[in-house]
């Protein structure tokens, strides 16, 4: 009978020490695991958004009274992955007679008011940060004997943003050279599907070996955003896009660097500026190898550009009996 006891005691204290077990392993949080972390990871890193508006619903209403206050209440989401400080983004509601509508609407507000930073995707926020900006007039003045005024105004989003890509290529510095040797990689292009969690983005990256530890990086730009890029240096506190210069329109800052050493790129065009036309443009850069066995290694390509984009809303505004 004490055998017996014994026996069901141990039975007991295994099956307790299982079940504590597998209640430990049931309170991981998912995103601890290496494999989640690194989707998650990759997820933020790509799309092809930057700054995203919406105007809240009736704010305002497709129809008001003159006499009534008008507010335009606008959401603002940073759907890229880049932060944004208030001093790096803007809007602007333009396309109404400020004689008419004056208050907020005669003036550009950051994205970022009330905010230190409009954050970007990142792995604890996947969905970007958000803020709502307010525009108000508290005094509609239609002149004498106009009764309704129906203009279709514009709201527009102006801001700094920065792309960045790290594709793996493989080099090889005796690409040319007959070797018995099963080499680890073969030089091929690096195709870069979904963007980078940008508006402006790599799509491809063309890689050559063009004699012995000599090779050439085709760099393929492209815009996807459906926006305007315009120059980084350009100043965009005034938000509009009829200020931009041929100068300014498409042109994005770039650098190239193979970070892990050995490798010095010279790229063209020399300036470091490459001119989007039909929304793609090309840096082309050459490096000298170290020599060895071929190799894989990431190659860093940073962008900086503006971005201007806007969508359009109408309004009526109806004289006040009396």
């Amino acid at each position: 009978m004490k055998k017996s006891v014994v026996k069901i005691v141990f039975i007991l204290a295994v099956l307790t020490f299982f079940l504590m077990l597998t209640s430990c392993r049931g309170i991981i949080p998912a995103g601890e695991r290496p494999q989640d972390t690194a989707a998650v990871l990759k997820a933020v890193q790509m799309g092809t958004k930057g700054i995203e508006v919406t105007q809240i619903p009736n704010y305002p209403p497709d129809t008001i009274y003159d006499q009534n206050e008008l507010v335009a209440l606008i959401e603002v989401r940073n759907r890229g992955n880049h932060d944004l400080a208030p001093s790096d983004c803007f809007l602007q509601i333009t396309g109404m007679d400020p004689g008419i509508v004056g208050g907020d609407f005669t003036r550009p507000k950051s994205c970022a008011t009330g905010l230190d930073v409009l954050e970007g995707k990142n792995v604890y926020n996947t969905e970007g940060g958000f803020n709502q900006v307010e525009f108000r007039s508290t005094n509609i003045q239609l002149p004498d004997q106009v009764y309704e005024y129906s203009p279709k105004y514009k709201i527009t989003t102006c801001y700094n943003y920065v792309t960045t890509a790290n594709p793996q290529i493989c080099v090889d510095p005796i690409f040319y050279q007959i070797s018995s040797q099963q080499k680890s990689c073969t030089p091929k292009n690096v195709a870069l599907s979904g963007g980078q969690g940008a508006p402006v983005g790599v799509s491809y990256v063309d890689v050559k070996m063009i004699g012995n530890q000599q090779a050439v990086f085709e760099i393929n730009v492209v815009n996807s955003g459906g926006g305007l890029v315009v120059s980084p240096d350009s100043l965009l506190q005034n938000c509009d896009e009829n200020s931009i210069t041929y100068n300014d329109a498409n042109k994005v800052r770039f650098n190239v660097e193979i970070k892990s050493g050995g490798a010095a790129l010279n790229c063209k065009p020399r300036d470091n500026f490459i001119r989007l036309v039909n929304n793609q443009g090309k840096i082309v850069c050459t490096a000298s190898i170290r020599s060895g066995a071929a190799y894989e290694t990431p190659l860093s390509i940073e962008l900086s550009y503006g971005y201007i984009q806007s969508v359009q809303k109408q309004l009526r505004i109806v004289k006040t009996p009396g």
